[in-house]
């Protein structure tokens, strides 16, 4: 992945459901979750979007 392309909508739609999958299996709490989605939907690169899932188990996605 290119850190420094710019995020599409789409990839930051990918990022939000591997949270919200994180959140269900209990790796994320609830403010946590709230701010990584909202963390998603700002981020401008992909770097910015890989760095606020890289704590997490690939098997996720």
């Amino acid at each position: 992945m290119q850190r420094d392309r710019r995020a599409s909508d789409a990839e930051r739609q990918t990022v939000v459901r591997r949270l919200e999958r994180a959140l269900r299996e209990g790796r994320l709490t609830i403010v946590e979750f709230d701010e990584r989605t909202q963390a998603a939907y700002a981020a401008r690169t992909r770097g910015e979007l890989e760095d606020l899932t890289e704590d997490l188990p690939r098997d996720l996605w």
